[in-house]
């Protein structure tokens, strides 16, 4: 199976382009070892080892995240700024680190498409941080991980690692923190370690962790004591599988007294909303609702209580886009709305898990034209998103036209024909 062309830059040795040998997506060289028992049999999903090492290793990358935020506001080396004015931690490069790196050993011939390169740690003098959480986190191999393994773990998925065809290919795509602007924020917050695998062109299996994560309908049971007595939410996380469904389970095992919760796990649905000014609504945090042509025709409010006549209820934001595919693939949301900007790339690490998710909870992930999103415009690197208009995440009744002229569907309504000249 040729799916790729390996570009070798300055920072690898041998710069020299190659294309790796033909090897199963079976073929591991480490057993696949986690704590979670998937919720549905191994001979009704294809890629079942592939999402079981996927859980496994987010889990343990969601641990690795709550730990340095832990010190984040203690130590100010923990806290950096991108070129573009993002906060990054040492978290996202050691989750980034951690997953390239087990991944890789459990599935060599498939190559990883993610957010960071290592440029940025040897630029701040992080790399001993960096492999000092990573370091505390893989379960693979019993070498001790140098500087030299954890730089290029990171750069095994940055921008020019790998060079792709115009062919259909396999790759795993990476968000090692969707929303680090709610990850700096502290407990409250919503952040999102998600990881998605594409086969031949088709995203197969996801998987989001999502640590401070609380059900609406929450008790004591959905919090667990940390340090000091201070409270903290269990999290969640969510697996999708083709063809296997959407589900999801407390993120953390939790000690309650003597009372263990094991992990269960509980299918996904999205809601059942068909008319526009009874769905809920969520749209990126750095756009306005006023932004969006629906706005011509309901006004947004926040507040369930007191949504009227041409209004909408919009959901308060949460940082990054993850969190809201989370939403809406869980029933807590209806709608997500992303407007193309001139001045934004939209990259695919920030919505590929998502769009399984909510396709296997029964929902429907498009551009503003009604067409699938195309993974591959970007031939070359699997990087780029170019969806028409913008992004429409629902929960698919909201995309089909209703017969009825008050049944009016968002597709529909929100995008008019002059919007997407």
């Amino acid at each position: 199976m040729d799916v790729l062309i390996h570009s070798a830059t300055s920072r690898f040795p041998n710069p020299r382009l190659h294309r790796p040998s033909r090897t199963s997506l079976r073929q591991c060289v480490f057993s696949v070892r986690s704590s979670f028992n998937l919720p549905f049999q191994e001979q009704k999903a294809k890629y079942y080892d592939h999402l079981q090492a996927a859980v496994g290793v987010v889990e343990r990358a969601c641990r690795l995240c709550v730990d340095v935020q832990k010190s984040l506001f203690s130590s100010d080396g923990k806290i950096i700024q991108k070129m573009d004015k993002t906060p990054v931690t040492v978290a996202d490069f050691g989750v980034q680190a951690l997953i390239s790196l087990e991944m890789s050993k459990l599935f060599p011939s498939i190559p990883l498409v993610a957010e960071e390169d290592s440029a940025f740690v040897r630029e701040n003098n992080l790399v001993d941080a960096v492999v000092e959480v990573v370091s505390d986190k893989t379960i693979i191999g019993d070498k001790e991980l140098s500087q030299d393994d954890v730089l290029k773990a990171i750069d095994r998925g940055g921008k020019d690692a790998y060079l792709f065809g115009p062919e259909p290919a396999t790759y795993w795509i990476l968000d090692p923190i969707d929303g680090t602007r709610g990850f700096v924020k502290g407990s409250e917050a919503l952040y999102v370690v998600g990881l998605a695998l594409i086969v031949e062109g088709e995203i197969v299996l996801g998987v989001m962790g999502c640590p401070n994560w609380q059900d609406e309908h929450s008790d004591e049971f959905n919090k667990v004591q940390g340090d000091a007595g201070t409270v903290s939410r269990s999290g969640t996380i969510m697996i999708s599988h083709v063809g296997c469904g959407t589900w999801r389970t407390k993120l953390w095992d939790l000690q309650i007294g003597n009372t263990k919760m094991d992990h269960n796990w509980t299918r996904c649905l999205v809601d059942g909303f068909h008319l526009v000014d009874q769905a809920r609504y969520c749209i990126p945090e750095s756009q306005k609702w006023e932004s969006l042509p629906l706005s011509t025709q309901f006004d947004a409010v926040t507040n369930a209580n007191s949504v009227g006549e041409k209004q909408i209820l919009l959901l308060p934001a949460c940082c990054g886009s993850l969190c809201k595919y989370l939403m809406v693939a869980s029933g807590r949301a209806s709608v997500f709305i992303v407007r193309a900007r001139t001045k934004t790339i939209i990259k695919v690490w920030d919505h590929a898990v998502g769009v399984i998710c909510i396709s296997e909870a029964g929902g429907r992930v498009t551009d503003w034209k009604g067409s699938q999103l195309n993974f591959a415009a970007d031939r070359i690197e699997r990087r780029i998103l170019f969806p028409s208009g913008g992004i429409l995440v629902t929960n698919d009744r909201m995309h089909v036209n209703s017969s009825g002229e008050d049944k009016k569907c968002v597709i529909r309504v929100v995008i008019p024909e002059n919007t997407l000249a």
